[in-house]
């Protein structure tokens, strides 16, 4: 089973090993779009810092994003697992997770990034700023740019097993599976049901999709989940007392389930 997740804007202060090398990251093939992300990155730190706060979709007061962007190459890394540090992230709590898990995640999950395209919980990186829908120089959209690079890599990665595919749509847009490995790939939407007025109300609630987000992954991790196939990834959820219900698609298309929670 692969599963992808979408990186977080929380990220930890500094990395405390050693400099990046790409070539230490997983998905090789991927290496030259990151350099000409990292080279992007280089021009807007040359240029004005209200072009590139404007250009990384950051405020006035961010500059310190801008400084740690200027130092990548030399920056401090740390293993990806501890440098996201968002809700997802949190809800995940990858360092309390028994060895067996831990090592289940190294294997099976990967993060997908505006820079780095996708890496392991496990690869070191240093901590940076480069959303997906950032705007860089001489690149264009990064959805379109990676999503070149991402098919055959993804693809591959993949295997003949299932996909759990919990990426957030920006993210979703740099690559999305087609044909029979569609077919292998469940995506999940979280949604918050609560009453008003005496009526059930269900909706799309980002705190409550990236924490449920993050507790599946655990929660798959600690059982030792390891389905074959999508039905099999639907009944593993079903067993871990998810509410499961799933929506109609195409074939040839991912198949999408609901997972309905009331509270965090």
């Amino acid at each position: 089973m692969l599963i992808l997740l979408p990186p977080s804007e929380g990220k930890a202060d500094a990395g405390t090993g050693r400099r990046l090398d790409l070539a230490r990251l997983p998905l090789p093939e991927l290496n030259p779009v990151r350099e000409e992300v990292l080279g992007a990155l280089d021009v807007l730190d040359a240029g004005p810092p209200e072009a590139a706060l404007d250009a990384l979709g950051l405020g006035a007061g961010q500059h310190g994003e801008l400084r740690r962007n200027a130092r990548l190459r030399q920056a401090a890394t740390a293993p990806a697992g501890r440098i996201y540090t968002g809700v997802l992230y949190e809800a995940l709590d990858l360092a309390t997770l028994p060895p067996s898990a831990q090592r289940a995640a190294g294997r099976q999950v990967l993060v997908s990034s505006g820079l780095w395209g996708a890496v392991r919980l496990t690869d070191r990186i240093p901590p940076y700023r480069c959303p997906i829908g950032a705007r860089l120089p001489g690149i264009g959209t990064l959805p379109a740019r990676w999503r070149r690079a991402l098919g055959p890599a993804l693809t591959a990665a993949a295997g003949t097993g299932p996909v759990l595919d919990l990426r957030s749509g920006a993210y979703a847009a740099a690559w999305t599976p087609r044909g029979e490995l569609a077919e292998r790939t469940v995506t999940v939407r979280v949604l918050h049901e609560r009453e008003v007025d005496g009526v059930p109300v269900r909706s799309v609630v980002s705190h409550f999709n990236k924490a449920t987000k993050g507790r599946l992954v655990r929660d798959l991790l600690l059982a030792g989940a390891r389905p074959r196939t999508a039905d099999a990834l639907v009944t593993a959820l079903r067993d871990l007392k998810y509410p499961v219900g799933e929506q109609a698609t195409a074939p040839g298309r991912p198949r999408q389930v609901d997972l309905v929670v009331s509270e965090l």
